[in-house]
């Protein structure tokens, strides 16, 4: 019979991973991952892109885990390391456009009752929103990030934050206002 050492906590498990340990890496990895790649999603459209966003991400934070202080959560250290490199990758994209003058609402083509809203749905609105807004709009409400935070994150004007935030919003509600009156059979 085998015997299989178990990591008492992340402590230990980070401490085993800056030594070089494979197994506390992948084991790192196999508990951060699935969590990570939804975060690289919300920016990242294709799912394969997110994918290779999230790798590259790992790869910096095994590259700089010496560099963790263990003040406040890993995970958290974490998913910053994976918002910039999602960032990173769509200006490398040069996908990400901050103008407040472009205001343009993508049709939603999948008609949908109200109550199956979902997960997958409501991200499909997201999807669909302008890049610039949908980056925006992610770091404020989903990963709770001040107008200062991602006007500096991003290198726009608080005052940009704020427009791109209040443009993503509305374009959202239009979205789930159509749905409910798609839902509705009134369309």
């Amino acid at each position: 019979m085998a015997i299989i050492t178990f990591y008492r906590n992340e402590k230990q498990l980070i401490k085993k991973a800056i030594a070089g340990h494979r197994e506390a890496q992948q084991r790192l990895y196999d508990t951060y991952a699935p969590k990570m790649l939804g975060v690289c999603r919300r920016y990242v459209k294709d799912l394969h892109f997110a994918e290779d966003v999230m790798v590259n991400g790992f790869l910096k934070v095994f590259k700089n885990l010496d560099s963790f202080k263990h003040e406040g959560s890993f995970e958290g250290w974490i998913r910053r390391i994976m918002v910039r490199e999602s960032i990173s990758h769509l200006r490398k994209q040069q996908f990400v456009v901050f103008d407040d003058t472009l205001y343009e609402a993508k049709a939603h083509k999948n008609k949908m009752d109200p109550v199956a809203l979902d997960v997958e749905h409501i991200q499909s609105l997201i999807d669909a929103l302008p890049d610039g807004y949908r980056t925006v709009f992610v770091l404020y409400a989903i990963e709770g990030y001040k107008h200062q935070e991602i006007a500096k994150e991003l290198g726009v004007t608080e005052s940009t934050s704020k427009s791109q935030l209040f443009k993503a919003r509305k374009l959202l509600q239009q979205g789930l206002q159509k749905q409910n009156i798609i839902g509705y059979g009134t369309e």
